[in-house]
């Protein structure tokens, strides 16, 4: 019966992809209004996090904030349906991309793309696949539609590697040796045992500190990645290649990779995704934020 009902929402979400942008978007943010209203676990955990890195702002405007990013976040939701089935013409037209010769290093060497979760991922990761591989960390879905749909909309354009996060560096070394994109993805709290600490926005937050080691494994260029949710699409930008990393430490370069995190959310703060628990592990002795 769930296994019915999954194949349900799959045929209404393929109807969404054929609607006008403007409708979608129109119908995300009714969405994200819902979410906000009715969503009280997230709601709080939006705003928890809004004030440990928004401190100076007022309740009201924090609040404001936490609203505009439901709303995006929604949108952006519906708008994977385009991603999943919208034609490529369609999706050059509204997820234009900006740098794509940084996706390719001149002297062949390996390609992470850093990419902060903001609500323009998957339109992101979408674009881009259409001129390079990709590799990424995959965690397979229990519905098996679900999880079917996920994969295929990866793998749509090119063929991609996904591992699981149990496969470690080795695996997702060999795929960028192979010439495989390393998508990374730096900010999210998956616990001590891998972390370490270091400052978001002034807090101390659990980090993995992969990208530091992967570069000095593989001599790999780091590209960051940003996609801006906009009216009439996404603006996908992809940057020039740090240089002079990595540096004198791993601690040096994962507090270096924060900060330029910081420096993106700054530019759009209501699409960084706000939604996840980013804090949930503390340093010992320190005192939880999410109740």
């Amino acid at each position: 019966m769930k296994i019915f009902f999954t194949w349900i929402l799959v045929g209404f979400l393929w109807l969404l992809h054929w609607l006008p942008l403007p409708i979608l978007r129109t119908l995300g943010a009714g969405l994200g209004r819902l979410l906000y209203a009715v969503g009280r676990e997230r709601r709080k955990v939006a705003l928890i996090n809004l004030r440990l890195c928004f401190p100076e702002k007022t309740e009201a405007e924090r609040e404001e904030m936490a609203k505009r990013h439901f709303v995006a976040f929604a949108q952006a939701v519906l708008d994977r349906t385009l991603c999943w089935w919208g034609s490529r013409e369609r999706l050059e037209r509204l997820f234009r991309i900006h740098g794509v010769e940084h996706l390719t290093d001149p002297e062949g060497r390996p390609v992470i793309l850093l990419s902060p979760h903001f609500v323009g991922l998957d339109a992101q990761a979408t674009r881009i696949s259409m001129y390079v591989p990709g590799c990424s960390v995959y965690s397979n879905q229990k519905n098996p539609v679900l999880n079917k749909l996920l994969y295929d909309g990866r793998v749509r354009f090119r063929d991609a590697v996904l591992l699981s996060r149990q496969d470690g560096m080795r695996k997702i070394i060999k795929a960028m040796k192979d010439g495989y994109r390393f998508y990374y993805l730096p900010d999210m709290d998956f616990g001590p045992k891998e972390s370490i600490f270091v400052p978001f926005f002034g807090v101390q937050a659990a980090t993995i500190p992969a990208l530091s080691r992967l570069v000095r494994l593989t001599g790999a260029r780091v590209v960051p990645c940003i996609a801006r949710q906009v009216p009439d699409g996404y603006e996908v930008e992809v940057m020039p290649p740090w240089e002079n990393f990595p540096g004198e430490s791993v601690e040096a370069d994962t507090e270096f990779m924060n900060k330029f995190i910081e420096s993106q959310v700054l530019r759009m703060p209501e699409q960084y995704f706000w939604l996840h628990k980013r804090f949930k592990t503390r340093p010992p002795g320190e005192q939880r934020f999410y109740k």
